[in-house]
């Protein structure tokens, strides 16, 4: 009899038979844990490799039935569940297509797992930069104009890797032609689809890139699907990307002692999926709706709608985002993330019947709005002048050019020309403002000041609060 879920049937069928734990982990199935009660019955499933549960990197049992049926649905070659996140997949693609020396085109505002591994594979990256989207008012996708004068100038590359959709839900909407013109030039692309694990289940949504022939595409499942963090997937559907090669670095890269927690949970989310309907969509699309109709009530919301049905990205005009978003908080209203301009919802991929407490929502944001009147607010804002950049943008070093290299730190207003020593990542969402060896220029250190000024949170080497930059000496 053929299983839905291998994985969760497999540990289903494990526990039943009650068994003692002579094993890691050492919390000897939750009996030696001091957790909250909730969080101890579910490490009576959080075992190891054992006898009847398969063998993550060699799989011959429900984990490679798993992962047969994950590429069925999602129309790929070869799939494979990935437990620590959507970093190793994108680590993984690119460790597989590229060599240290390669040139490699990589679109400008991509997550920071993207640039980690340009630098750890040690590529020369090309950087294509995105156009300015005026609906979310965000860096949106990269023109096909401008990846064809990179290929042209670089015909060299060995891999062209793309962001689809951003995290703000907008797409390229001629990403096949982008990849077709790719193909024609032999060149593989890799889409880090962290957004997208959701596309598929209905053609209302934007196509997945592996339907639009993607190469290798990565998809975090836990962002829009019913997956535990972590918990993300990874696709292969190309005759230019050897699938040995990927699974080699995966097995490299990924815990040598995977959760059963999340390969259960990617499992049920791949179900999720392959047993969603179109009428579930219509549901979803009913209360979607019904929740914009009711925040456009409120007049001091703006609500923008963009590609990704999932996403809605809400405005308080004459406030930031993170002035908004400290304000629901207070609410007990958690946003995905906050910029400048807005703050960005991710709404759940009910079924039929589901409930979720969209009303409720609306009370608690009508109630933020009162709250947030009773301060004034900053008007400060990133625009589409402050965003320009090259189109093509060139590493004025390579990666192992800037370690050897020296760096100081200098006030950031002296900045201008200076090559960057190091990655400054505004967080959320992880794409980052300055890279290592990219010239920075008056226009990002326009986007610095009114981060700073309007408390944003960084991650990467940096001291922008003593307003001081870590660049090349």
């Amino acid at each position: 009899m053929k299983r839905e879920r291998p994985i969760v049937e497999a540990l289903q069928k494990f526990i039943k038979n009650e068994p003692l734990s002579l094993h890691v982990p050492g919390h000897k199935n939750g009996m030696l844990s001091n957790l909250p009660s909730e969080i101890k019955e579910a490490l009576t499933y959080d075992v190891t490799e054992l006898t009847g549960l398969d063998d993550f990197h060699n799989p011959e049992e429900a984990i490679l039935e798993a992962e047969q049926l994950l590429a069925q649905t999602y129309g790929a070659e070869r799939s494979f569940f990935l437990v620590n996140g959507s970093t190793v997949g994108n680590l993984a693609m690119i460790y597989a297509t590229c060599q240290q020396g390669d040139t490699v085109i990589v679109q400008r505002n991509a997550h920071k797992s993207i640039f980690h591994a340009l630098e750890l594979v040690g590529v020369n990256p090309v950087y294509i930069a995105p156009r300015w989207h005026e609906q979310s008012q965000t860096a949106g996708s990269v023109q096909l104009d401008h990846l064809k004068q990179a290929i042209n100038l670089y015909p060299e590359a060995k891999a062209v890797v793309l962001t689809y959709p951003t995290y703000y839900g907008v797409i390229a909407k001629d990403l096949k032609v982008q990849i077709s013109y790719c193909h024609e030039k032999g060149i593989p692309v890799l889409v880090d689809e962290a957004h997208g694990a959701h596309l598929t289940v209905s053609n209302q949504l934007p196509a997945s890139a592996l339907d639009l022939g993607a190469d290798v595409v990565v998809q975090s499942a836990h962002k829009t699907l019913p997956a535990m963090t972590m918990a993300s997937f990874l696709h292969i559907k190309s005759t230019r990307v050897d699938v040995k090669k990927v699974n080699h670095y995966l097995r490299m890269l990924q815990s040598s002692s995977p959760s059963y927690l999340l390969l259960a949970s990617l499992d049920d989310a791949r179900q999720y999926v392959m047993n969603y309907r179109e009428s579930d969509f219509v549901y979803l699309m009913e209360k979607r709706s019904q929740l914009i109709e009711s925040l456009r009530t409120l007049t001091e919301f703006q609500v923008v709608e963009v590609d990704d049905l999932l996403k809605l990205i809400v405005r308080a005009p004459g406030y930031t985002g993170f002035e908004l978003k400290q304000a629901l908080e207070k609410m007990q209203v958690f946003v995905e993330l906050a910029d400048v301009n807005q703050v960005l919802l991710i709404l759940p991929l009910l079924k039929h019947g589901d409930a979720y407490p969209f009303a409720d929502l609306r009370i608690r944001m009508k109630e933020a709005l009162i709250q947030l009147k009773e301060s004034p607010g900053h008007l400060a804002q990133v625009n589409q002048t402050q965003f320009e950049m090259s189109a093509i943008i060139k590493s004025e070093l390579s990666f192992a050019q800037i370690e050897h290299a020296e760096k100081e730190w200098v006030p950031y207003m002296r900045a201008i020309g200076r090559v960057a020593a190091s990655t400054l990542i505004p967080y959320p969402p992880g794409i980052p403002l300055f890279i290592p060896g990219e010239k920075i220029t008056i226009a990002k250190l326009g986007q610095l000041e009114e981060l700073i000024a309007i408390g944003a949170a960084f991650q990467g080497e940096h001291r922008v609060q003593e307003k001081l930059i870590y660049v090349i000496k």
